[in-house]
């Protein structure tokens, strides 16, 4: 088991609200360890990269709103 760390700055937060809702959306996903957001739009993600990956946990972001930035 890989364990990796990222932090990816996103779009979309604006507020602690969205912080929530963020972390409500990537509560429980498989392979993920922690999660961290902070109003800047920075998301620190640790993952198990045997479970899940970097972008499966991008795409589930973006899903609801929230879009890595280029």
């Amino acid at each position: 088991m890989a364990t990796l760390t990222e932090t990816i700055e996103v779009d979309g937060i604006r507020c602690e609200r969205c912080v929530m809702r963020l972390a409500a959306t990537l509560q429980g996903h498989d392979g993920l360890e922690e999660a961290n957001a902070n109003l800047v739009g920075q998301v620190t993600l640790t993952w198990d990269d045997e479970r899940t990956s970097r972008a499966r946990l991008v795409e589930a972001m973006a899903h609801v709103g929230f879009r890595e930035r280029e």
